[in-house]
């Protein structure tokens, strides 16, 4: 196997702080806004639908949870574009005012007893606006930061993204809990609810100000001068629908996987396995610190090791432990056990998912790299992130059903990604191996 030899890092743009919080940031806000939905569904339920059915309003709104899910491939493609014609960094301003700006509908929505249905739409309409925002954020962070990172470090500075998002969470989850203990329960379905939305779109102004003061990277700028983006964007982007391919199957079992033991776990093991709230809620919070202290070292240790390296312990070692851990977890309701299950399965998630920024903006060229990557990848996280909690509550009855699924998408995942070349610190403003220019290959 051939392993392109790293570039020598090339001066800074701008200080490494000022790129991370530019890129991290708009991050964290997306996860937010995701959790706290999540969070808040119950109260929102009572206030913007119907109060005939409270469980039918309830479905009702996580069934428009799951609509933003569904508009994350129109927003990657988009806001790909953007970011792929127009520059990383506007993309990245424009993508979380449309965050901010549908944290801002939810947070003034009217109530159904004030404007009737009219409150359930404006609230799908949030929805989408949030979908298409945060479907465009992380093909364009990803890109951004991957192209601004020193090629002998991309890998450590990448983990940045998951663990920006990871904060995001876990901040939304503190928040949901000091809200419910200062306000009380009446308080929060007047108007509780509304307080961490409206604090979402003030910090999505914050990030739109770092945004749009950060530099554009050297690779767009080549590109632009060399004049790669006059090329029609549709017609180099379906020169890489191979790869494209790739990026669904190398994605499949790792949202899958992320999104069962990151979130809905302890919501299931609370709800069905008999362990108390604050012990769910403790294993989660311990479980995500664990995990974004350990995406550093896994960024440095794919810089010296390999993109494939890391992903493959992940894929194949949630594979082997996923039976295991999961029985683990049933086999009693003792706090240690749910806490040790969450974190060795978060802990290998994050080999993968630290490097995931570097080694999917490492497979495509830089006059495609955010519209090529974002399209198939918002299209994975739709098709099995955004299902795997619906899968999953329909194979209750037959848990092992749903076991099995899931070990099947992560040997799918670490199948795919054998077929993949190493691309560990290649120099991203030109890609001369695994995506030729026409002109390369007319001269080679």
């Amino acid at each position: 196997m051939t392993t392109i030899p790293a570039a020598a890092p090339p001066a800074p743009r701008q200080s490494a702080f000022r790129t991370l919080l530019g890129t991290g940031v708009g991050n964290a806000l997306e996860w937010y806004d995701w959790n706290i939905y999540a969070s808040f569904a119950i109260y929102m339920s009572r206030e913007l639908f119907s109060s005939k059915d409270p469980t039918s309003a309830f479905l009702e709104t996580m069934g428009i949870f799951a609509v933003a899910f569904v508009a994350r491939p129109f927003g990657g493609a988009f806001f790909g574009w953007l970011a792929d014609r127009i520059g990383r960094k506007h993309a990245l301003a424009i993508a979380v005012i449309f965050a901010s700006g549908g944290s801002l509908l939810i947070a003034v929505c009217p109530t159904y007893h004030q404007v009737g249905a009219w409150s359930s739409l404006i609230l799908l309409l949030a929805r989408l606006i949030q979908g298409l925002a945060h479907g465009g954020e992380l093909p364009s962070a990803q890109t951004y930061l991957s192209e601004m990172a020193p090629p002998n470090r991309r890998g450590l500075w990448a983990s940045a993204i998951y663990v920006t998002g990871s904060f995001g969470l876990t901040l939304g989850l503190l928040f949901g809990v000091v809200l419910r203990d200062t306000l009380g329960s009446d308080a929060m379905n007047q108007y509780g609810w509304r307080i961490p939305f409206a604090a979402g779109a003030v910090l999505g102004v914050f990030a739109f100000w770092i945004r749009e003061r950060m530099e554009e990277t050297e690779a767009f700028e080549d590109e632009k001068k060399a004049g790669e983006l006059k090329k029609s964007l549709v017609r180099e982007v379906l020169k890489h629908k191979k790869i494209a391919l790739q990026v669904i199957g190398m994605t499949c079992g790792l949202t899958v996987a992320y999104y069962i033991w990151s979130v809905s776990t302890a919501s299931v093991a609370q709800k069905n396995l008999g362990y108390s709230t604050n012990d769910a809620f403790g294993a989660s919070i311990i479980g995500n610190l664990v995990f974004m202290v350990s995406l550093p070292l896994w960024g440095m240790f794919s810089d010296r090791f390999g993109r494939k390296t890391n992903m493959l312990i992940a894929m194949i070692g949630c594979a082997v432990l996923y039976v295991p851990l999961n029985n683990m977890v049933r086999g009693g309701n003792e706090f240690w056990r749910l806490v040790v299950a969450i974190c060795v399965m978060l802990v290998l998630l994050g080999a993968y998912l630290a490097i995931a920024p570097a080694a999917y903006a490492e497979m495509f060229p830089t006059e495609v790299r955010a519209t090529a990557f974002g399209v198939p990848y918002a299209i994975a996280i739709a098709l099995f992130g955004g299902t795997a909690p619906y899968i999953m509550s329909a194979w209750a009855a037959t848990p092992n059903r749903f076991v099995i699924y899931v070990i099947v998408l992560l040997l799918i995942s670490a199948a795919t990604i054998l077929t993949l070349p190493e691309t560990k610190g290649i120099d991203l403003s030109y890609h001369p191996k695994f995506n030729p220019r026409p002109d390369d290959v007319a001269t080679s």
